[in-house]
């Protein structure tokens, strides 16, 4: 996986990890929901970038 993709898949897991406490702590079903949502979207682009590193080599 490339450096730069897969720090962006950690950026995107952290915040949302981030978002999803603080919602839970404040009370904001919203914002908890998009620190979920951010999770997923981290998740999705680690794993495509893994399965290309698969097919690589």
């Amino acid at each position: 996986m490339s450096g730069n993709k897969k720090a962006k898949a950690k950026s995107e897991q952290a915040k949302g990890k981030a978002k999803e406490a603080v919602g839970r702590a404040v009370g904001n079903e919203s914002m908890e929901a998009k620190g979920r949502a951010e999770q997923a979207k981290g998740d999705a682009r680690q794993a495509k970038e893994k399965a290309k590193d698969v097919f690589k080599h």
